[in-house]
């Protein structure tokens, strides 16, 4: 209901559409001229003289020098060996046998196991002579009803039809072709165009022609004649450092003299004198003339939401949650749990099978399992046995005789 008092349906005409210029045909003829062909003209072209230099030989019938600067100016000189500065090696290490051991292993000897005692309260077994009643909601309610017998469905025999097929389907029946002149080809004949007028020449072709160039001057090469003599294969390192214990050479090169200068440096350049930066300013985009007219009042930005749904504060909710009791330390703790009160512990009895001759039994045979049977020493130790409930169950053995699985025989490796 907000929205249809806010939103006022308006008049709403259709937008008039500016009628283009009418075009009116030139008789003038076209130049058909480009700036191409009126600014860049041809001009003579010559051929552009090499820049290398002429290459130029030097002979001489001096005979060559073969003594090397490092050979005249470096000379090994006659000086002892250095003594050395290293610390002499005092170290030895010690003779004894290592003992490998640790401070822990020193220090923390193991006492032993601890003994401790259990502060847990004794509680009496609580024995029930009542029967345990093994009856369940399942067995009482749930009663088996009889399932009938599932309903199978037999398919009706096919039966051919006694019509013979005739083989004709409704494009055979209905669309039956027609005698007519067959289709022509609308195509245009193919015209060849008159080859006489082609020239075949291009303007790379005429302007740009190929220089005559001169073969290369091919050099024959000399002729190799190995040397007479036989070859030293020693350096100069090995004639003249003979001595290995020698000192290493001292460079007599001068030290770089800095060249300190206190005028500022001048970092102007060819560059930055001649080609300086023009004053340039991007021009401004042509953009069409808007038509639109914009109202002299600034937008308010409120939307029909924030104008009149206006924010209310909240209400306060009163909590009906029950407070808590005070405390009572006057009163005594009740500790009982139901754990404490319904789950009686039972006595824990001792299996005979721990000890290697079991009290109350008497040795009886060994199987063929290598286990030791035993049996009750007298009938009342039976009965016993019978209404302990250890876990075991009574074995099927003849002669009353006892297995570890069984109820009352115990099996032992032998």
């Amino acid at each position: 209901m907000e929205s249809m008092r806010d939103y006022v349906p308006h008049e709403v005409s259709p937008i008039k559409l500016r009628p283009p210029e009418q075009y009116f045909k030139s008789n003038a003829a076209m130049d058909l001229l480009s700036t191409y062909k009126q600014d860049y003209n041809p001009y003579p072209i010559n051929r552009v003289r090499p820049c290398m230099p002429q290459e130029r030989k030097y002979s001489s019938d001096d005979k060559m020098t073969t003594v090397p600067t490092y050979k005249a100016d470096y000379l090994p000189w006659k000086q002892p060996k250095r003594d050395m500065i290293k610390p002499p090696h005092t170290f030895r290490p010690a003779e004894d046998k290592f003992d490998c051991r640790t401070t822990h292993q020193d220090e923390y000897l193991y006492k032993g196991p601890v003994i401790t005692k259990s502060c847990k309260p004794f509680r009496s077994p609580r024995i029930t002579k009542i029967p345990l009643d093994t009856m369940t909601n399942y067995k009482l309610n749930y009663v088996a009803h009889p399932l009938s017998k599932r309903h199978a469905h037999v398919p009706e025999p096919f039966k051919p039809s006694k019509e013979p097929f005739d083989g004709l389907t409704t494009h055979k029946q209905s669309y039956k072709g027609l005698a007519g002149p067959p289709a022509q080809s609308v195509k245009p004949p193919y015209v060849r165009p008159d080859l006489a007028n082609f020239e075949g020449t291009t303007e790379f072709r005429e302007k740009f022609l190929a220089w005559p160039m001169a073969p290369p001057v091919s050099r024959k090469p000399a002729a190799y004649t190995p040397p007479k003599e036989k070859m030293d294969l020693k350096t100069m390192a090995q004639i003249h450092y003979v001595d290995p214990h020698g000192r290493p050479a001292t460079s007599c090169k001068p030290l770089a003299r800095v060249v300190t200068n206190t005028d500022p440096f001048d970092h102007c350049s060819t560059m930055k004198e001649d080609y300086k930066h023009w004053d340039y300013s991007k021009p401004k985009a042509i953009v069409p003339h808007c038509e639109v007219t914009l109202p002299k009042v600034p937008m308010d930005t409120l939307t029909t939401f924030q104008s009149h749904y206006v924010p209310h504060p909240l209400p306060f909710t009163k909590s009906f949650k029950p407070r808590f009791p005070a405390s009572r330390p006057h009163v005594p703790f009740v500790d009982e749990t139901t754990y404490a009160t319904c789950y009686t512990p039972k006595k824990v009895h001792i299996c005979p099978a721990t000890y290697k001759e079991p009290p109350g039994y008497v040795f009886e045979k060994i199987d063929e399992a290598g286990h030791r049977r035993f049996r009750p020493a007298t009938v009342a130790q039976d009965r016993c046995a019978s209404s302990l409930n250890i876990g075991d169950r009574r074995s099927s053995l003849p002669g009353g005789s006892l297995s570890q699985t069984g109820l009352k025989e115990i099996a032992m490796k032998a």
